[in-house]
C-alpha cells in the first residue's frame, strides 16, 4: 500500500479517481511528457495509464505511485518501482511547468529516495534521464546521484543511468 509522504511544501499521496483530468493534463503537456518514457502519448493512452494505476499497480500492490500536491492542487507525479533497465528500483517524477523553478523537484526526489531507503530497505536507488534533460540531471547530481552508464535508445537518443547509494547525501 502506497504510503503518504510529506515534504515542507508537498503532499505525496495515492491518486484518487477524481484526479484523472489533472493527471491527463499533466501527461498531455508536451513540456512534461517529452522527458517521460517514450515521449508524448495520446490522450487515450494517458487515460488508460491512469486506469492501470488503480486496476494493476494499486490493486496488486506492485509499486508506489503518488499524486504530488501543493496547496491541494495536483502539481506532479512520482513513482519508485523495480525496473530491469537497472536491475533495481528507479525513481520517476514529473512536475507541471507551473511548479518548475521553485525547488519542488528536489523535494519530490528527496522524499521518494528516502522512502526507497527507509520504507523499502533499498541500498541504492536509480534514475534514468534523457541526456538533454539538464535540469533533472543537475537536480539528481545535487542529491548525490552518480552517472553509471549511458543507454543508446532505438531512436538514437541517449539516456543517462544514475545511481545513489544509501548514505550518499542522506541523513538516514
Amino acid at each position: 500500500m502506497t504510503r503518504i509522504l510529506r515534504t515542507e511544501r508537498l503532499l505525496l499521496e495515492p491518486y484518487v479517481p477524481e484526479d484523472e483530468e489533472d493527471f491527463v493534463a499533466l501527461f498531455q503537456d508536451a513540456r512534461v511528457s517529452r522527458w517521460m518514457g517514450d515521449g508524448p502519448a495520446s490522450e487515450a493512452d494517458d487515460r488508460a495509464l491512469f486506469q492501470r494505476i488503480f486496476t494493476k499497480v494499486y490493486a496488486q500492490d506492485l509499486f508506489d505511485v503518488w499524486a504530488v500536491r501543493r496547496n491541494g492542487l495536483l502539481v506532479g507525479h512520482a513513482e519508485i518501482k523495480p525496473t530491469d533497465v537497472v536491475a533495481g528500483h528507479e525513481i520517476i517524477y514529473a512536475l507541471a511547468p507551473t511548479a518548475w523553478g521553485l525547488g519542488l523537484g528536489t523535494e519530490v526526489a528527496e522524499a521518494i529516495v528516502a522512502h526507497g531507503f527507509d520504507a523499502l530497505g533499498l541500498t541504492e536507488v536509480h534514475a534514468t534521464v534523457a541526456a538533454p534533460n539538464t535540469p533533472s540531471l543537475t537536480l539528481l547530481n545535487r542529491l548525490g546521484f552518480e552517472h553509471v552508464r549511458d543507454i543508446t535508445e532505438d531512436d538514437g537518443s541517449t539516456t543517462r543511468v544514475l545511481v545513489r547509494h544509501r548514505g550518499a547525501g542522506d541523513e538516514s
